[in-house]
């Protein structure tokens, strides 16, 4: 009976350390199992990973939201993007564009139905460029000035035939049919015009000045100035010269006026009465001086040649 019970004492004890070995961990082996080790995420870390997937999950939506709303504000389609559309021809653009840094293009053309409006707040320049990238050719639109800057300027027809104008470093040459110049002052010339004719328009006058200096009319075959349908005029302050090296000096007109001319008078009738003369003779003094003189049966001049001593 004693042994009996002191048997189940020590069984009972034997089953209570085996509990207690079991409960509480250990790094001790037990003899004859092998090792277990435990195989999951547990506790915070599982909550820190279900938040991270969580969030990467909300950040591509959001993402995906954005570029949708971006292809549909911006209208990307297979052909381009908004009013830029790309063909094979090359690009094209409809309604305003602006650009923010430089434009290297080939070609620039409008629609057919449009004009091409290129705008700045500044200036518009225009670059053209060889090979080597050095500059040949620039075009600046300006709030005051327009400058063209190359070797040669041409401005031509509409069918590119004729030059209308063209300016180089050496002349400046004007092809079309007619220049009109229509401000009040007229056109002023620094230095000589050459030109084989100057017209003035109809039922208008033309006017050829010099204000300070003298006018000069220069032709090696001849000049010619004539007034079909009306009068011609020239004025001078001091003295006005007609001069013909090789040739003469023709006067073809119906009637030829001297006006003002000087009447000489011979010595002998000074002091007395000498009757109304109405016919006149014309007398030409050594120096050229003209003068008048009372016609008689004879020629008179040499009696009233005295006038040519107070010239």
């Amino acid at each position: 009976m004693d042994r009996s019970t002191s048997l189940d004492i020590e069984a009972l004890k034997m089953t209570q350390e085996q509990y207690i070995l079991a409960a509480q961990p250990s790094s001790l082996q037990r003899p004859g199992c092998a090792p277990v080790y435990p195989v999951g995420v547990y506790g915070w870390r599982k909550r820190c990973l279900y938040f991270f997937v969580l969030l990467l999950l909300v950040i591509m939506i959001v993402n995906l939201a954005l570029t949708i709303w971006i292809l549909k504000v911006m209208n990307f389609t297979v052909d381009g993007m908004g009013n830029l559309r790309v063909n094979k021809e090359g690009i094209r653009l409809e309604g305003i564009s602006e650009f923010l840094l430089p434009l290297y293009v080939k070609e620039i053309q409008s629609r057919k139905d449009s004009p091409l409006i290129l705008q700045s707040d500044r200036n518009v320049t225009v670059n053209a460029r060889n090979d080597l990238g050095q500059l040949t050719g620039q075009l600046t639109v300006g709030s005051e000035t327009v400058e063209a800057q190359c070797q040669r300027f041409e401005v031509k027809t509409s069918d590119g035939g004729k030059v209308l104008f063209s300016a180089d470093e050496e002349a400046i040459s004007i092809g079309a049919e007619k220049l009109r110049v229509t401000g009040t002052e007229g056109a002023v010339f620094g230095h000589s015009v050459e030109t084989p004719h100057v017209r003035a328009e109809p039922f208008q006058d033309l006017k050829l000045e010099s204000p300070t200096r003298t006018l000069t009319m220069e032709a090696p075959r001849g000049v010619e100035i004539s007034a079909d349908a009306g009068d011609f005029k020239a004025t001078c302050r001091k003295e006005m010269q007609l001069q013909s090296t090789e040739g003469e000096i023709f006067l073809n007109a119906n009637t030829i006026r001297l006006g003002n001319l000087p009447l000489g008078t011979s010595a002998a009738s000074l002091g007395s009465t000498v009757p109304k003369q109405t016919v006149y003779e014309l007398c030409v003094c050594p120096n050229g001086k003209l003068y008048l003189s009372p016609a008689g049966m004879g020629s008179t001049c040499h009696s009233t040649s005295n006038i040519c001593l107070w010239s």
